[in-house]
């Protein structure tokens, strides 16, 4: 039997027989919903005159709006995933993400008259429906492997990261088939990433009562081998560390996505890409988000969480003050590259991070509630750097401020502490 069919609840020799089957599903659902990270291929054609005609601003809307629904679909989702298992939960969300891009698909004007259309189907629908779909595999895999939880983690959100490897020179192949309704790629698109969540979804389940690992025993300084360690969302939320940590997190997005949302003509306007070169760089800048997110969750067992998350800030500061002046293409590629690395680990590196401090029992509720920080994050990068970049593409004012916000943020993780275990007793007393 393969271990894929184990997954969906056949015989296995071992209660861990079929968690790598499971781990394959997560990353079909992750790899359909993390399309979204292409988005910078539609805002360049959206702002073409015979297309939209959209200004930086209004360009840069439609994904704001999604990162910022992100949070209610993760927390509610996460919620609803700690009492009703996965799966369920998992299938909604990417039938509602795939919706949302159909939706957005009929937002054909010639003109700015039907961008909020586009705001509520690519926006609020398929945001929704992201943030709803995403928290599950984290959650649920964390579960199965807890001898390998920063690894897994990473890998959870690794499929999430390359989704906009295949997307992006799709959605430039589509887009140039009607360039002047670059919208109406969004119905083959949307169809796709339906078939792709609704498989990987389907296997999703979590481990049975009683689950260990052969073999594995927990670290003397594990959070998850004491009753009193595994904290509640409430719990959770009276600590210090729970704002901390979403803080970091929200500083991670910030940085990193406002490259993203102007990727695309950033390689156009700073380094001379041609408008398909600039279109398969983002496609390929997309491994670095998803390897990211395994790599930084790796290097986070090695140096320590608060370590790696240092290191990720300060290499995206330094990066975002060079890159305005990369008119060289293959320096661009580096400096983006790397960037596009430190913000996928942020991701690769933050569920493993919360189940260290707080446990895994509630990390479905715990994690997706500070998934806030990537909306908060993707609200303030990209209109931010749409607004300095401006009209007149003042890549250089933009850039220069977002680094200069990076290299500050180092405090965060500098000063963020693991829960000392008197404080997880209180917590848990107190429940009593």
């Amino acid at each position: 039997m393969s271990s894929l069919a184990a997954a969906t609840g056949g015989t296995a020799k071992t209660p861990t027989a079929g968690r790598w089957g499971i781990v394959i599903a997560a990353l079909l659902l992750q790899f359909s919903i993390g399309a979204v990270y292409a988005w910078s291929v539609f805002s360049s054609a959206l702002k073409k005159p015979d297309a939209m005609g959209l200004t930086n601003p209004e360009a840069s809307l439609p994904f704001t709006v999604t990162i910022g629904m992100i949070f209610i679909g993760s927390y509610i989702g996460g919620r609803i995933q700690d009492k009703k298992g996965p799966r369920p939960v998992a299938l909604t969300g990417g039938v509602i993400y795939a919706i949302g891009c159909i939706i957005a698909s009929f937002a054909l004007s010639h003109d700015n008259t039907q961008l909020w259309l586009l705001v509520l189907g690519y926006g609020v629908i398929s945001g929704f429906g992201l943030g709803f779909a995403y928290i599950v595999p984290i959650a649920m895999l964390q579960k199965w492997f807890p001898d390998k939880r920063g690894l897994i983690t990473g890998l959870a959100v690794a499929g999430f990261g390359f989704g906009a490897v295949l997307t992006a020179p799709v959605a430039q192949w589509l887009i140039a088939m009607a360039p002047t309704e670059p919208n109406r790629a969004f119905l083959p698109l949307g169809i796709g990433y339906l078939v792709l969540a609704v498989i990987g979804a389907s296997f999703f389940r979590n481990p049975p009562a009683g689950y260990t690992v052969p073999g594995w025993v927990p670290s003397a300084n594990g959070r998850a081998q004491d009753s009193y360690k595994q904290f509640t969302e409430k719990e959770a939320l009276r600590t210090p560390q729970w704002y901390l940590l979403a803080a970091i997190l929200t500083l991670n997005v910030t940085v990193g996505i406002a490259l993203i949302a102007q990727a695309n003509s950033s390689a156009i306007d700073i380094a001379g890409y041609s408008v398909a070169g600039a279109a398969a760089l983002v496609g390929v800048l997309a491994l670095f988000n998803g390897g990211g997110r395994i790599f930084w969750a790796w290097v986070s067992g090695k140096t320590g969480r608060m370590v790696a998350f240092s290191m990720m800030l300060g290499l995206q500061g330094i990066c975002l003050l060079i890159i305005p002046h990369a008119s060289n293409a293959a320096l661009f590629f580096i400096l983006a590259a790397v960037i596009y690395l430190c913000y996928g680990g942020g991701f690769g590196t933050m569920p493993a991070t919360a189940g260290d401090f707080f446990g895994v029992k509630h990390a479905g509720a715990i994690y997706g509630l500070m998934i806030i920080g990537w909306s908060l994050g993707g609200i303030i990068g990209p209109p931010i750097i749409a607004a300095l970049v401006g009209t007149d593409k003042n890549y250089t004012l933009g850039y220069t401020v977002i680094g200069v916000i990076a290299l500050v943020a180092i405090i965060v993780p500098v000063i963020t502490k693991m829960p000392k275990t008197e404080v997880a007793k209180e917590a848990h007393a107190s429940q009593k």
